[in-house]
């Protein structure tokens, strides 16, 4: 690494557009990380994480380390910047001991061999390597490599500590500063599942909020209790007066007095008083007289007149009196 100039690894180039994949991923957080914010936000696929703690895990007494590749995106939508960490390229010709840790010249042809025939579409979004015993932070020299060497804010540093079983993120915030006491946690994207494979004891999954359904207003104010408060005994009790109601005869409307006529028409009853008769009338002036309606046929008798016929009493009948 001291032969030749120290360069950046990758050109800055442009992110790509994609959409932040949120919906299918669990939120890692570290201790402290509150109120924090990273200048990019981190997604790491399974298969990767398991790439990095097999490899962190293959010597527990040196540090190990490599380069992170994946894509560097941004959100169609929001414009938020984010990697995503695919694979490790682990760097096999380094210099190193339990403190420390030193890419070579040789070690970085080959990570750049390997980027272009086994992941020609990534690029390079970071550096990993592990603290064994040690502890999650940046070193000095650890902070000078990647100011050099992975200069861009997009670009993020890992550190594991594999007897801890800790893992943690170093990321620039939005002003390209780097703190290298403190570490932010990152998303893991779920299989098909939705199962969690992450192991690290010093990161917790973040609890989404739980938004509970509003109840419906009712549209009309509830005067009465509704059916099915009411006891099974009360509901039959109702039941059974509704049906004794409908079965007991209604009494008939109060009609008018009708009387009927000859025509045999119902004609109700009117009774006039009669106007004042004169003095000269024949049936007797002065009487007021009631008219209950038509006067009655005058009767016939059927009887034949006869001057000679006694009656069957022996007597002549009055209407042959002279």
């Amino acid at each position: 690494m001291q032969d030749k100039p120290v360069r950046p690894l990758v050109s800055i180039g442009t992110p790509r557009r994609a959409r932040l994949p949120i919906h299918r991923a669990l939120r890692w957080l570290a201790d402290g990380e509150d109120g924090r914010v990273p200048g990019v936000q981190v997604f790491v696929t399974q298969p990767a994480f398991q790439a990095i703690n097999e490899h962190a895990n293959s010597d527990l007494d040196n540090e190990v380390g490599g380069w992170l590749a994946g894509r560097w995106c941004r959100d169609v939508d929001t414009k938020a910047e984010f990697v995503v960490v695919e694979a490790l390229l682990p760097a096999q010709q380094v210099r190193s001991g339990s403190t420390f840790l030193t890419f070579t010249h040789d070690s970085q042809v080959a990570m750049l061999a390997a980027l272009e025939e086994r992941y020609a579409t990534k690029g390079i979004v970071g550096w990993c390597h592990t603290h064994p015993r040690m502890g999650l932070f940046l070193s000095g020299y650890d902070t000078w490599l990647h100011e050099h060497f992975f200069p861009y804010a997009w670009q993020v540093a890992l550190v594991i500590d594999p007897h801890g079983h800790q893992g943690g993120f170093f990321i620039r915030n939005a002003k390209d500063e780097l703190d290298a006491r403190r570490y932010f946690g990152f998303y893991e994207l779920l299989n098909r599942r939705g199962e969690s494979i992450v192991d690290w004891h010093n990161l917790y999954a973040e609890k989404k909020a739980e938004t509970k359904p509003e109840a419906p207003k009712p549209s009309v104010p509830l005067a009465a209790p509704t059916v099915e408060s009411k006891p099974k005994a009360e509901l039959k009790a109702e039941s059974v007066k509704v049906a004794e109601e409908a079965s007991e005869p209604k009494p008939e409307p109060a009609r008018k007095p009708l009387v009927k006529t000859g025509d045999t028409q119902p004609v109700q009853v009117k009774r006039v008083v009669a106007a004042k008769q004169p003095e000269s009338a024949p049936d007797g002036g002065g009487v007021l007289r009631k008219f209950e309606g038509p006067r009655p046929p005058a009767k016939v008798s059927l009887q034949k007149k006869s001057n000679n016929k006694p009656n069957h009493e022996g007597k002549p009948s009055e209407e042959t009196k002279s």
